[in-house]
């Protein structure tokens, strides 16, 4: 494998914690409620009720959501059984977590950590999403991140449970990191194998901003705004047997050394899915910019993205698809992804459009090809194998188990003309999948290419 077993355990440990936080973040839509009073202990487990609002083995009852909203199909049910009262101590475990993380790898020592998550910040059934990580190695890589996420679309429903739209929202999100262990091989697509190099990044940022569907005859449309901060400085790479990239690349590094970078990003999409996080049939057609307006020495950069997807249901090869009266029944499906990327100005090599690693070109370890421009083509046929799922502790379930396989082709060049000319790389895999609700996967992917197997965990899906 191109990862080392210490570094995987890091991310599989820090993902599932992620999972089991986020996992049940996953509502939220228009009137917010008061919170539910604090209730000792005691009180709380005599009226909470786990089961509320969904069946023993987690088929959830559909609801008439159209009696409440205008366009049911954009709206998804949480049931009062997922919306525990109580302060963060009470519900620990059912919506507030924290899970120790523990890891050994030769290249960045002994670490130890936390993560946090409460998806239920400030009581509010569960419109508010809290998240802090952290992490610190004997070598001193270190990690401290905080995410908030507060929905905009959140309607309590008479005899229990929400209602959430899931694309609009504001977020907010800062921290640092310093990761020893990040990867160059150089601009280009004919960089060879052997030219790898590591390098490390010690980067601090910040970033808010907004994402909201429109109304009207443009409700299919999603507007999203944002900007970030980040300061990057780098130093020697600790990858065993590997170059430093200032020793192969130093102009490169030299530019890319102490740089700070304002950015400002926009992205408008017309969107039919019937999910943001886990679709299962529909269309979405994109946009987007990342225009690095402020830099260190006035340079300016920009990264322009289009994408498409399309989502097509198939039947169930391990069960029968569920029912019509169920909220989310388990669903076969083909996705098919297609996207290009462009850059202009000056941009720090790591800042340029790239493929390899959890999310394009998955056979391809993270970061292996760069340059200004690239297209990526995807096929990803997802299936379940466990509809139902199965109890792990008290009130804590996985819903479902699943799996896909996956093809994609793609290349980068120095610019768009160079994409017909230049050689395409391929990449396939499988990959198992899990979640505790619709809009929580997490994801662990084997891909393999002409230069062996690469294996990335990921939360959510890869498009």
């Amino acid at each position: 494998m191109r990862e080392e077993c210490g570094v995987l355990s890091l991310r599989l440990v820090f993902l599932l914690a992620v999972l089991l936080g986020l996992g049940f973040v996953a509502a939220s839509p228009s009137r917010a409620q008061e919170s539910a009073p604090d209730l000792s202990a005691p009180e709380l487990e005599s009226v909470y009720d786990p089961f509320q609002g969904m069946d023993k083995d987690g088929r959830i009852p559909k609801i008439d959501k159209a009696a409440y909203v205008e366009r049911p199909d954009r709206w998804r049910y949480i049931p009062e059984g997922r919306i525990k009262p109580g302060n963060v101590f009470q519900r620990f475990l059912v919506s507030s977590f924290v899970v120790p993380l523990f890891f050994i790898n030769q290249d960045v020592g002994t670490g130890f950590g936390l993560a946090f998550t409460d998806v239920d910040f400030r009581k509010q059934r569960r419109r508010e999403f809290l998240g802090g990580f952290f992490s610190y190695t004997t070598e001193e890589q270190q990690s401290y991140v905080v995410r908030w996420r507060r929905w905009l679309k959140h309607m309590d429903i008479p005899g229990g449970g929400v209602l959430q739209e899931e694309r609009s929202f504001v977020r907010a999100g800062g921290g640092f990191r310093k990761t020893l262990t990040r990867r160059f091989f150089g601009i280009g697509p004919s960089t060879q194998e052997r030219q790898e190099t590591s390098y490390t990044d010690s980067v601090a940022f910040v970033d808010i901003g907004i994402a909201k569907s429109l109304e009207g005859v443009l409700d299919d449309f999603v507007l999203e705004s944002g900007v970030r901060g980040e300061g990057h400085w780098l130093d020697d790479g600790k990858v065993s047997g590997k170059p430093t990239t200032e020793e192969l690349f130093p102009v490169l590094f030299e530019d890319a050394d102490k740089t700070v970078l304002g950015w400002l990003t926009a992205s408008l999409r017309w969107d039919t899915r019937d999910s943001q996080r886990n679709p299962y049939r529909g269309t979405a057609i994109g946009a987007s910019t990342d225009a690095a307006l402020g830099q260190t020495g006035g340079d300016i950069g920009a990264i322009y993205r289009i994408w498409g997807d399309q989502i097509f249901p198939l039947p169930g090869i391990f069960h029968d698809g569920g029912t019509a009266t169920e909220e989310h029944p388990p669903t076969d499906s083909l996705a098919i992804h297609f996207e290009t990327q462009l850059s202009s100005g000056d941009l720090p090599f790591f800042a340029r459009p790239t493929l390899g690693g959890s999310r394009l070109l998955r056979g391809y370890i993270d970061g292996r090809w760069r340059d200004d421009a690239l297209w990526i083509a995807a096929a990803e046929y997802r299936f379940w194998v466990v509809p139902r799922g199965f109890t792990i502790w008290r009130h804590i379930r996985i819903e479902r188990l699943g799996a896909a396989v996956f093809y994609e082709v793609g290349s980068v060049a120095e610019n768009g003309y160079g994409l017909f000319h230049e050689r395409v790389r391929q990449s396939y895999g499988f990959s198992g999948r899990a979640t505790i609700e619709r809009a929580a996967l997490f994801r662990l992917d084997f891909g393999f290419s002409e230069e062996g197997l690469n294996f990335s965990a990921g939360f959510g899906l890869s498009f």
